[in-house]
């Protein structure tokens, strides 16, 4: 285990996030860090792997930028790098709420709950545990009991709310994500919309795996991650798989991209149905000209069509 991934972010006014983001990029490359990381007017949000070394300075040299001084970062041992390139581009915004009115979470912003007042919410009957990620993220891991609101990207969580308002707008409301980041501004949103009582779990479903007393009770599946490794364990009390397999609905943690490049669809797959279905998510795409799989496989034309033939005939 001679590397790491960092998980973080920090909002925080950045001046000229196109400049930053540029001199930043050229630190990384110095460190052979690789990874993702948003820069935007209103901060900072990076997942990154490279060397306990080069983590080690990363981490130093952004905790010394006043900017930056009270970064929180979630750490993952790893043996690898979670990565295969590096990307740190400037955006509008660090979590794309695409809201009229923009919400600025050290103006508004739900209470903070540590892992062990929230696993007491996961509990209580009075209470609404809403996941704030998208569907795919949901269907891999997420707590028991919560609700899985029907959307596929998180700018779509108002809209969702809004029309499901009734189901708990006098209730009390605890909601969670990945790292944090995007509960900072969904729980101030619902607090603009007229919710009352909004909690969030600090520091994300990340922090409350690592917890030393919650070890991740209640946490069912893994939790996705948006590197190569697409999933990592959170549970380790009572660990259950959720996830089903898109063919027969086994239990299924095993996630790939649709073998049609129109389609993309990310979806749990066994091996032996990945090779069966030629990598698709239907008949239909394993037909498809550019299908990924068959090229990647260097399977002939006429094994091609041996192999359709079959899935048709089954």
């Amino acid at each position: 285990m001679n590397y790491r991934v960092l998980l973080y972010y920090n909002y925080t006014k950045i001046e000229d996030p196109e400049t930053f983001a540029k001199e930043h990029l050229a630190f990384c490359r110095s460190l052979g860090i690789k990874g993702r990381i948003l820069v935007a007017p209103e901060g900072i949000n990076g997942t990154l792997s490279g060397t306990k070394t080069a983590t080690d300075r990363y981490m130093q040299q952004l905790l010394s930028d006043e900017r930056f001084k009270d970064t929180y970062f979630k750490i993952d041992e790893s043996d690898r790098h979670a990565f295969k390139k590096l990307f740190v581009r400037p955006r509008t915004e660090l979590v794309a709420l695409h809201l009229t009115e923009d919400i600025d979470p050290h103006q508004l912003t739900g209470k903070y709950l540590e892992p062990q007042a929230f696993r007491t919410a996961l509990l209580a009957e009075d209470t609404v545990v809403i996941d704030a990620r998208n569907d795919y993220e949901y269907e891999l891991g997420h707590f028991r009991g919560a609700i899985r609101p029907e959307i596929h990207n998180f700018r779509e969580l108002p809209a969702w709310i809004r029309e499901n308002k009734e189901q708990f707008m006098d209730k009390k409301i605890v909601t969670y994500c990945t790292g944090g980041i995007r509960c900072e501004k969904f729980s101030g949103w619902l607090l603009r919309e007229g919710f009352e009582d909004v909690a969030q779990l600090h520091g994300g479903i990340a922090a409350y795996g690592k917890d030393e007393e919650t070890r991740g009770e209640f946490w069912d599946g893994k939790m996705y991650v948006f590197d190569e490794r697409i999933g990592v364990e959170i549970n380790q009390v009572d660990k259950k798989v959720v996830g089903k397999e898109w063919f027969d609905g086994t239990p299924c943690e095993r996630y790939i991209n649709c073998s049609n490049p129109e389609c993309n669809r990310q979806f749990l797959v066994s091996e032996e149905n990945e090779e069966k279905y030629l990598g698709a998510c239907s008949i239909e795409c394993a037909k498809h000209s550019n299908n990924r799989y068959v090229k990647n496989h260097q399977l002939t034309a006429s094994e091609w069509a041996d192999r359709l033939n079959f899935l048709e005939k089954a």
